[in-house]
């Protein structure tokens, strides 16, 4: 009995202690970007970081709870999860509450919850749970098509309620489908077809072509394996089209501020007063943003005495700016420690979805590492600048009691799957 007891507390608690430096110090400069004044109430339940603390207090009851239950619900109940995730979502075009232009939430008395949050973690495991059916085969066609809809659904529903950069994280999925088994040419038609979408805004649909079709020539002469001719022309048919398709979408789909926040991202506006006032409307979080980080140095100002923090230069910067907190008052040492916490976590969890003996362990393994990853890499770059500003918090760091729970749901059924490994004997 005392074994069987023991049993269940053998969790990786590698995982775990990354999990809690990051809510930790996150917290910390939510704290710092949040506060009003000299003298701080830790308990101010009224600002940002007090109703932080609360989620986080609030976050231990789910951790235990969640590895509480048994394993073999998550991987039985996947689609039932899905389904009610899928439902929420739904209703969100009825019940939902418009934040900021986007109607992602439910008010529930003084809160509110953000259901695409918990439906990346609700398509983990649906996601896990069809391609480790028996039944399936992720090189046919057909169920990769099938595979394709589950990421498909929610990343529609997301993108009809205007929260386009939740939408833009499922395409984490698709590491998840390569690491088992999907042909290598998806990977090369989904770069390519990056590649084309930005040389066709930065330099037209003229110069895109004639780069696509040197392309064509260029690996026609250079690689073993001759393309033959109406595989080059469907290749430059393809270019075209995507060239033609990407400008349509820039021009007649996307909103105003979406198109302006692109331009400046590929300096496409050439007329400087246009420019300026551009930067000064939408870019002006970005702007504040980078001398925060700028100013930051190399060991930073020090813990809530950055000015620029301090001072409220940058809007926001509790939730998706808050790196540049970090940047500001703890330096490039304070930055860099973030991102490598971030990149060990990482390293963790793909090398225990490696040690799965479970396909459904590994597949929902590397989706959680999968969207941790996109969620980093886009809102570190979109506050250095790096890529075009686009809605997105940085897992476990940002203020948001939705944001934490998922990501918390998310880690920690990984944990106890991962766990039933653990304590096989």
């Amino acid at each position: 009995m005392v074994r069987e007891t023991n049993r269940h507390f053998k969790f990786d608690w590698i995982t775990i202690i990354l999990f809690f430096l990051l809510v930790g110090f996150g917290w910390l400069n939510i704290l710092s970007a949040s506060h009003t004044g000299t003298t701080v109430n830790y308990f101010d339940f009224s600002q940002p970081f007090g109703k932080q603390l609360i989620f986080i207090f609030l976050t231990f009851g789910l951790i235990v709870i969640l590895l509480a239950i048994d394993a073999k619900f998550y991987e039985r109940f996947s689609s039932i999860i899905y389904i009610v995730s899928m439902l929420s979502l739904v209703g969100l075009f009825i019940f939902g509450k418009n934040v900021n232009g986007a109607t992602s939430w439910y008010g529930i008395g003084g809160m509110t919850i953000q259901p695409s949050e918990f439906a990346k973690m609700a398509t983990a495991l649906a996601v896990a749970k069809y391609i480790s059916d028996l039944n399936t085969n992720i090189n046919s066609l057909k169920d990769q098509i099938q595979t394709f809809i589950i990421i498909t659904i929610p990343a529609l529903l997301v993108l009809l309620q205007n929260d386009t950069g939740s939408t833009i994280v499922y395409g984490a999925f698709f590491f998840v489908l390569y690491r088992e088994g999907l042909p290598k040419y998806y990977l090369i038609i989904g770069i390519s077809a990056i590649l084309l979408s930005i040389l066709s805004l930065k330099f037209g649909i003229i110069i895109t072509t004639v780069i696509a079709l040197l392309s064509v020539v260029g690996y026609h002469f250079l690689s073993k394996k001759k393309l033959r001719i109406f595989q080059s022309v469907l290749i430059l048919i393809a270019a075209i089209g995507i060239s033609f398709g990407v400008k349509f979408f820039y021009q007649s789909i996307l909103k105003p501020h979406q198109q302006d926040r692109i331009s400046l991202w590929l300096r496409l506006e050439k007329d400087p007063v246009k420019l300026e006032k551009m930067k000064q409307t939408f870019a002006y979080n970005l702007n504040e943003s980078e001398k925060a980080i700028s100013s930051g140095g190399f060991i930073g100002k020090g813990f809530m005495e950055g000015t620029r923090t301090t001072g409220k230069f940058v809007p926001e910067q509790h939730t998706d700016y808050i790196f540049s907190t970090v940047g500001e008052e703890w330096g490039f040492l304070g930055s860099a420690f973030v991102v490598v916490v971030f990149v060990l976590l990482l390293l963790r969890i793909l090398h225990l979805a490696e040690l799965q003996k479970s396909q459904f362990s590994r597949v929902y393994g590397y989706g959680v590492a999968s969207i941790i990853f996109i969620h980093f890499l886009i809102n570190i770059g979109m506050v250095m600048g790096l890529i075009p500003t686009i809605g997105i918090p940085l897992p476990l760091f940002s203020y948001g009691g939705s944001g934490l729970w998922a990501f918390t749901i998310l880690i920690f059924i990984f944990i106890k799957l991962d766990s039933n490994r653990i304590n096989e004997w």
